[in-house]
This record gives C-alpha cells, structure tokens and sequence, in this order.
C-alpha cells in the first residue's frame, strides 16, 4: 500500500463519504485493523498483543492466505475478532476489470467461509492499496457492503520510514472513532513490532476501548 499522508485529508473523505473512514460518534472508542494476513510469522504475535492489552481488532484477510494458514484464520475468530475481505489475491481495482475484481472478491468470501464457522458473505471489506474503481464500489455498497478505510495509516509496510515515525503517525493523529491501519505482512513486521505496543499502551492510557468494527 502506497499513500502520501499518515492521516487521511478531509477533502479526499467528503470525495468518498459513502466509504467508512471513521467513527465519528465514537466515545472513547478506537479501531485497530490489520491487512494482508493471516500469516503464522506475525499474525500470531499480533494476537498475543492484542490479548495483553484486552483490545479487540478487525483482521482483512487476504483469500489466498485465508487458504494457506486456516489455522491462524480459527486464531482470529475464537480470540473474538472481527473478519473482513481483503479480495483473493491482494488486487489493485484501478488496474483490474470490473469481473474480474468482483470474482476475486467472492473469492476471498468462500474462502473465509470454508476454513471457519462463518456460514454468511462478509459484509465488511477494505479495497487493497486503497484502490477500487467508483464502478466497482457502488456495486458493492448496492449489496450492503461496508467499505472500510481509514483516517490513519501507520505505514508500517514502508521500508523507508523509521520504527519511531511509524509510531508517530498514530500517536499524533489518534482520535476516538479513528480507524488505524497496520499489517500483519512479513513487509511491516519490523516497523509493526516497534509500533503496536506501544500504541496499545498508548490506547489504554488514554482510557480508549479498542474495539472490532461491527456495522
């Protein structure tokens, strides 16, 4: 993922109101979420911060991963996370079709639905780089599906930045309601390793609930 600013501008959100960018009514309330698992090498770790801190995320999971490491997907459910598609194949919707990007998102819903109890097409999604075309997103919200953004991006998958920057950018820009994003990826690891903690403890000092998104 590749984007200029660690929070997100107002403009470029009243340009996509009907994409969830935060919560604005939130009390005390913020949202954890994490793109590109289930891997076993970071996912896991993920989880054990998570429990430490008794914060609860949303995990956009990659179908092709979803299929790889189902056991890590069971991880993810049964410690009370919330599921959410991150298409089959990590797809740029601006440089694929409109089929195509559709398929690959029902993709990742079946595959979701074969590796867990989940019996129902996940209603919560979040378009990979942040790129989906506005064809293919007014399809999905005819459906009912909520599309997911963001109003802090952490850049932890950026090799370019340093752990303590990573961390800035959610510490400056934390907010209650404010959707944060990270990665459970081999890409971010090293910046996630650095960051998550202490954002979390960050969380709890500042006597925000850490919540799934539920919508």
């Amino acid at each position: 993922m590749k984007f200029a600013f660690a929070k997100t501008p107002k403009f470029v959100q009243r340009l996509f109101r009907k994409r969830i960018w935060a919560f604005l009514n939130s009390k005390n309330t913020v949202y954890l979420t994490f793109d590109d698992g289930p891997i076993p090498e970071v996912t896991p770790w993920v989880l054990e911060q998570l429990k430490k801190h008794q914060a609860k995320a949303t995990f956009f999971c990659i179908g092709d991963n979803v299929l790889k490491h189902p056991e890590v997907l069971e991880k993810i459910i049964s410690d009370g996370h919330t599921i959410g598609n991150h298409t089959q194949h990590h797809l740029n919707g601006w440089k694929t079709p409109f089929e195509v990007y559709l398929s690959d998102i029902e993709k990742c819903n079946k595959a979701i639905q074969s590796k867990s109890e989940l019996t129902t097409n996940n209603k919560l999604f979040r378009p990979p780089y942040g790129k989906m075309t506005s064809k293919q997103a007014n399809h999905l919200l005819k459906k009912g599906v909520k599309i997911i953004m963001w109003d802090i991006l952490s850049m932890d998958y950026d090799k370019s930045i340093s752990e303590k920057k990573c961390l800035d950018n959610v510490i400056r820009n934390i907010k209650p309601g404010s959707i944060i994003i990270f990665h459970d990826s081999l890409k971010a690891e090293k910046n996630l390793r650095y960051a998550l903690p202490q954002v979390l403890d960050y969380i709890k000092r500042q006597g925000y609930n850490c919540e799934g998104i539920s919508v």
